[in-house]
């Protein structure tokens, strides 16, 4: 059965970094499109970054510049490196194994990691 960890949520102040990790297990990450959602209250859950089997990284508008999505092959983790954080950046962030592309965007594919809470306060 496909796993999913993610670790290194947290509350952090505005202006401040934090670095989610997804630990994968029964499957490859560097084999699959990788990604982040995220999803305030009373939002729908947002695609913030992914990255393809290839390498290829793409970003959500809000936090281009700001977040990077990377993986290690070696250790099967996707991370996700979240600087310059904002109030609006918090949510639920959740990792996603299997986004594939549509005629009509990108979709996320079957497995869910059980979310990382991620607070922006002062």
């Amino acid at each position: 059965q496909v796993q999913l960890v993610e670790s290194g949520g947290g509350l952090v102040q505005p202006g401040g970094s934090l670095r989610l990790s997804c630990a994968a297990s029964r499957i490859i990450v560097s084999n699959n499109g990788m990604g982040w959602y995220r999803q305030a209250p009373g939002k729908e859950r947002e695609l913030v970054a992914r990255i393809t089997n290839s390498g290829s990284t793409n970003y959500a508008d809000s936090v281009k510049g700001r977040f990077t999505i990377s993986r290690d092959n070696a250790k099967n983790t996707v991370y996700l490196q979240m600087n310059s954080l904002k109030f609006e950046d918090t949510a639920v962030y959740y990792c996603n194994a299997g986004l594939y592309r549509t005629a009509y965007g990108v979709r996320p594919g079957d497995y869910w990691g059980q979310g990382t809470q991620v607070t922006v306060s002062s």
